[in-house]
Formats: C-alpha cells, sequence, structure tokens
C-alpha cells in the first residue's frame, strides 16, 4: 500500500485532543472488557484492520477468550455474549451505521434499561470516539506495529 499522510505530524493538535477523549474514557465506569468488545465491533463494521489488531490484542492481554472475539462478528447468533453487552453492541451496531436508520427507539431503551444513564451516555462517547479513531486509521492506512 502507499504511504498516506500521516495526521499527528501534520496536526498534532487535533490529534492530541483525540488522544484527550481517549484519556476521559480510560477513567469512565464502562468495564475495560465491554470497552474492548465495543472498540472491537466498531472497528470491525468499518473495515479498520489497525483498531482491530490492536484491541483485539489488548482484549486478549486482559484475559479475553478468542472464541468470544471471534464470534463478535456474529454476536447476535451467538449464545457467549449476556444481555447487557448484547444491549451494548446493539447500540455498537446502529451508532457505527448511523446513516442506515438512526438509533432505533428499541435499541436505545433496551441499552438505558441495561446500563442507566451514565453508563449509556459513556458508551456512546466510546461509540463516537472509536469510529472518529477508525476513519483515521483506515483513511490514513495505518498499520499496527506488534510488539
Amino acid at each position: 500500500m502507499s504511504q498516506r499522510i500521516q495526521l499527528a505530524s501534520q496536526i498534532p493538535a487535533a490529534i492530541q485532543a483525540m488522544r484527550g477523549l481517549e484519556a476521559y474514557l480510560g477513567g469512565t465506569d464502562i468495564p475495560l472488557a465491554l470497552k474492548e468488545l465495543i472498540k472491537l465491533r466498531a472497528s470491525m463494521i468499518n473495515g479498520c484492520a489497525y483498531c482491530i489488531e490492536m484491541h483485539a490484542e489488548v482484549a486478549m492481554k486482559h484475559g479475553e477468550s478468542a472464541q468470544r472475539l471471534l464470534a463478535l462478528a456474529a454476536w447476535r447468533e451467538s449464545p457467549l455474549f449476556d444481555g447487557r453487552e448484547r444491549a451494548v453492541l446493539a447500540l455498537i451496531d446502529e451508532v457505527t451505521l448511523i446513516a442506515d436508520q438512526g438509533l432505533t427507539e428499541q435499541t436505545y431503551g433496551e441499552a438505558l434499561a441495561q446500563l442507566g444513564e451514565s453508563l449509556l451516555a459513556q458508551c456512546l462517547m466510546q461509540a463516537v470516539t472509536i469510529n472518529a479513531w477508525n476513519r483515521i486509521a483506515v483513511a490514513t492506512r495505518m498499520e499496527h506495529v506488534h510488539p
């Protein structure tokens, strides 16, 4: 693939602002395992290899099973996700594909019932943030460097 613009060197203040958003999200009440599922699911939908590789690595390092990570691609058919995770994954799907139908009342209502207002707000912000990162990584063809 051809080399593309490096946003961090061209507009460092914008990337720093994105990192500030990540720092905020790091201090939220979203459990780490759920946070990584959010990031992975949105990244799968967006076809962002950089973020998929990075967040799968983090999730597995913190005890997530390869089986659940693989099942994430077909979470609706998988018995491996509980009610709260399913509500969040439906939310992430609709927010990531927002142009298709928006965020439906059913999905919003189920997420609200499972999460409450505060955690729902935090999950929405996590969805918005990973979608922004996905667009940056895909547009600039970022490649994940494995340690």
